[in-house]
């Protein structure tokens, strides 16, 4: 009886970079939008102890 070892390095498809790089693209958009969703929630008092006024949040959002 004979048997075929056959051995190759697995190596990702083409297709699996660009896979992970869109959905790390969307998990970052994400996490942008949920931050951005709570610094609005909080109270300019709150900004204030963290060192943020409202109206630096959209840019402190898009230099991170």
């Amino acid at each position: 009886m004979a048997t075929f070892d056959n051995f190759r390095t697995a190596r990702p498809a083409p297709a699996t970079n660009l896979l992970s790089a869109i959905l790390g693209r969307i998990i970052s958009w994400n996490d942008r939008r949920v931050t951005l969703k709570m610094l609005h929630r909080l109270t300019d008092r709150e900004l204030y102890d963290i060192g943020l006024e409202r109206g630096d949040i959209v840019s402190w959002a898009r230099r991170r």
